[in-house]
């Protein structure tokens, strides 16, 4: 699948603390851009579906690929448009580094505006790990 983006930050906090923060669904909206409100039905697992609110659309995405504490993969899918994120964590001393890849295929119709697609969700989203680790050292 083509790559929209990734992104690596290093974030001064232990890994547990990073993960809790990162699949805190409440706090969603302090770190993820346009996403007003996220919650999971159910426990975090392979299948999880997580329902969110984005520039007042409902959307979901389904927890894909799990490693609790190391790595989560949140797939979504619009017309035409599949979406992976995988967020990934390693310990870094007294710090842990937090890498994002997104990865964005296009079919159809849509096909031919896929690097508009990405370079978009790249602008939008490429920003994500900054702000979780502003909202993560802040506290």
């Amino acid at each position: 699948m083509p790559q929209a983006f990734s992104d690596t930050k290093t974030i001064l906090a232990s890994p547990s603390e990073v993960w809790a923060t990162l699949t805190d669904w409440s706090t969603a909206s302090e770190w993820m851009p346009g996403v007003s409100d996220m919650r999971a039905a159910g426990d975090i697992g392979v299948g999880t579906e997580l329902t969110f609110s984005a520039r007042g659309k409902d959307r979901s995405s389904t927890v894909t690929a799990l490693e609790p504490g190391r790595r989560i993969t949140m797939s979504s899918s619009a017309p035409g448009v599949l979406a992976d994120y995988t967020y990934s964590l390693e310990p870094a001393g007294d710090a842990t580094t937090v890498s994002l890849v997104a990865d964005v295929d296009t079919r159809g119709p849509m096909k031919l505006l896929g690097k508009v697609i990405r370079s978009a969700i790249a602008k939008e989203d490429g920003v994500q790990l900054a702000r979780l680790k502003s909202l993560i050292e802040s506290r």
